[in-house]
């Protein structure tokens, strides 16, 4: 697979540079976007489908530095030879709290995940969005989340949450 890292150095700017530097240093990079009037913040992972051909990863309305830690866990999970189910809950992933993934749908790809685009040169890799509950327990499908909950983790599925229960 062809990836940024067999890009010639001189070809990349600085920030291009970063990326695949991280990437080769520690197997993958988090990449932090911070809330505006479009939607909150997010984050995503560049290099676990190449290191482990497992989804990528995004999170949204987490501290990044909550999400950083989450997706260092994830992948030491997967160095480990462990994967968590995609679509099924778990309590594998984050101490307190329950979580699930699912796929996202490639159509959001282009307003998400751009570095991981860059990197793969094209949207030939999966990625998954990492959910977790509110407060009370209720994830954002759930018929009794709140309006906050749901805006604070938009739905990148296919749509519909996937078919999963409301």
């Amino acid at each position: 697979m062809f990836t940024a890292l067999d890009a010639p150095p001189e070809k990349l700017d600085r920030h291009e540079q970063n990326v695949v530097a991280k990437i080769r240093e520690h197997g993958w990079f988090a990449h932090h976007i911070g809330a505006d009037k479009e939607g909150p913040g997010f984050c995503y992972t560049t290099g676990f489908w190449l290191k482990f051909r497992h989804p990528e990863l995004i999170v949204f309305s987490l501290q990044a530095q909550t999400a950083h830690d989450t997706f260092w866990h994830i992948y030491r999970e997967l160095e480990a030879g462990r994967r968590v189910v995609v679509g099924a809950q778990t309590g594998e992933i984050f101490k307190n709290a329950p979580a699930v993934l699912l796929p996202v749908a490639q159509r959001h790809y282009r307003n998400y995940l751009g570095w991981s685009r860059w990197f793969y040169g094209n949207d030939n890799f999966e990625c998954v969005q990492l959910l977790y509950p509110d407060s009370d327990g209720r994830f954002p499908w759930s018929p009794d989340a709140s309006a906050g909950s749901r805006s604070a983790q938009p739905d990148l599925t296919e749509g519909n949450w996937f078919g999963l229960e409301q």
